[in-house]
Order: C-alpha cells, then sequence, then structure tokens
C-alpha cells in the first residue's frame, strides 16, 4: 500500500500545547475541507507515494523527535495506509486533523497518543456549521490526550465562542484559540485578541491564546 505524501522533515512544533517540541512532519495530501485561510499546499502536484516500509525507514532515522505529527491536508483521507503504518511505528504519534471524519478516526484511535483537532467556525471557514461532526470526531477523540485548535478572524460571532466552549466542556478538553494569519502576522489585533480570550473564560475555564509561533520564528 502507497499514500501520496507532500513532504516529510524534521521541523518544532509551532501550535498548541506542545509548542517547541521538535516532531517528524509528515504532510499527506488532500482534503475533504476548503477553508477559506487555507495557505497550505497539498495537493498531489509534485507528491511523493511512499511506502509503508519506506515511511517507517525515514521514522527510524528522526528517533530523536519527540513524536509523527501526521497533518495535511487531512490525515484521515488515508486511514486505509495508516492502519499500516502507525502499528509498526517508534514514535508517539501527534494526529493534526480538522476533527470532522470520526469513523476513519475509530479506525486507528488505538495507535494514536496525540490529537491536534481543529473546530472550524463558519465565520472564518466560509464553511457550513459543523458542530455535529466535531461532536461526534470529540467524543472518539477524547479517549486519548486530545486539545481543539480554533482559528478565528475579525467575524467570530459570540454564538461561536459559546458553542465551542461548550464543546470542549462536554469532553474536558483544553482550548486553543488561534488567531489567523496573514503574511506571518496576525489578522487581527491585540485588543480583539484579548477580548476573544475573555469571552471563552467567562464560558469555560481550559482556554489558552497561541499564535502561530514557527511563522513568527521562520521555521517550516
Amino acid at each position: 500500500m502507497e499514500a501520496d505524501i507532500k513532504e516529510v522533515f524534521a521541523s518544532i512544533q509551532g501550535e498548541g500545547p506542545y509548542l517547541g517540541y521538535k516532531q517528524l512532519f509528515i504532510r499527506f495530501c488532500g482534503c475533504n475541507l476548503k477553508c477559506n485561510y487555507c495557505d497550505t499546499d497539498f495537493d498531489t502536484a509534485h507528491a511523493a507515494k511512499y511506502s509503508v516500509k519506506g515511511l517507517l525507514k525515514l521514522v527510524d532515522l528522526n528517533l530523536d523527535c519527540h513524536s509523527v505529527s501526521l497533518t495535511g491536508g487531512e490525515p484521515l483521507l488515508s486511514s486505509a495506509f495508516l492502519k499500516e503504518f502507525l502499528p509498526e511505528c517508534k514514535l508517539p504519534v501527534y494526529l493534526e486533523t480538522n476533527g470532522t471524519m470520526y469513523r476513519q478516526l475509530g479506525d486507528i484511535i488505538d495507535y494514536i497518543t496525540y490529537v491536534s483537532a481543529d473546530i472550524k467556525l463558519p465565520s472564518c471557514t466560509g464553511l457550513k456549521p459543523l458542530w455535529d461532526l466535531h461532536d461526534k470526531f470529540f467524543k472518539i477523540a477524547s479517549k486519548k490526550e486530545l486539545f481543539a485548535k480554533m482559528v478565528f478572524n475579525n467575524s467570530i460571532t459570540d454564538d461561536e465562542i459559546i458553542k465551542a466552549c461548550s464543546l470542549c466542556k462536554k469532553y474536558d478538553v483544553e482550548l486553543i484559540l488561534q488567531p489567523e494569519m496573514r503574511d506571518n502576522k496576525p489578522s487581527v489585533d491585540s485588543k480583539l485578541m484579548e477580548n476573544v480570550l475573555d469571552k471563552a473564560l467567562v464560558n469555560y475555564p481550559k482556554v489558552r491564546l497561541i499564535p502561530q509561533v514557527h511563522k513568527f520564528i521562520n521555521v517550516q
């Protein structure tokens, strides 16, 4: 079995509570969503096909990393490949996902250590509301170490903040607020960041604001 993979590289995790850890990033091609703010190149153009055995060899060369970050695109589109790859992976597995493909997650959850799941806000993504899918996803993901990541911009609504906090409270997971980035800078000013954080904290105490730090320090 093979998977279309855009790139494999070791770098520093720049988002969420594992900020600053060295990880081996495996970027899978394809995504089931199309968010307005997405700036990641994950199409199959110039991608490489990796076998399970070939990818495992790269993991073995990077055992100094804290974990393997499965990212994309949406890595759960390659769940059949992951079912063969993950049982043999020698590093802890850190799944970065849009938090919608709950059935595919159920197929591989036993091999995952950390889950970084997005909460997709309609105001920021331009997508329809995905609350029901996120709920089903979080129910499965909460069996492991789960945190939620929520990208927001100036269009965020109070209702979205309340719904996100309610979802995270239901599964007792930390909510990471992440300002949308444009040209490696936050698209919102510090006053709005503080305002959104304060509104979230009124509803749920496990909330932090963490920008994409890897863009500030100019690492991949």
